[in-house]
């Protein structure tokens, strides 16, 4: 690939940094900016304020998707298991 080609290509794939603004972050996650602003504030993801920005180190939200897939795959249900039914009213 030239560089003109490899230019170009970088114009494609955004910059994804160690510390990430709630954009970046959004994007790299594929959620919306207001979902992940409510997580959070909630405390759902890790993240932290610098001034009243919200900051995410891309290494502890890999650790946290992989915590929270680990734990998907821990809690499914078996196959000779039933799944918990809600009540109609």
């Amino acid at each position: 690939m030239n560089n003109a080609a490899a230019r170009r290509s970088n114009l494609l794939v955004p910059e994804v940094r160690e510390v990430m603004d709630i954009r970046q972050a959004s994007d790299y996650l594929g959620i919306s900016p207001d979902t992940l602003y409510k997580y959070a504030s909630e405390g759902f993801v890790p993240a932290f304020k610098l001034g009243n920005r919200w900051r995410f180190k891309r290494s502890r939200l890999d650790e946290w998707m992989d915590q929270q897939s680990g734990m998907n795959v821990s809690g499914a249900v078996g196959p000779d298991q039933k799944k918990p039914v809600k009540a109609v009213l």
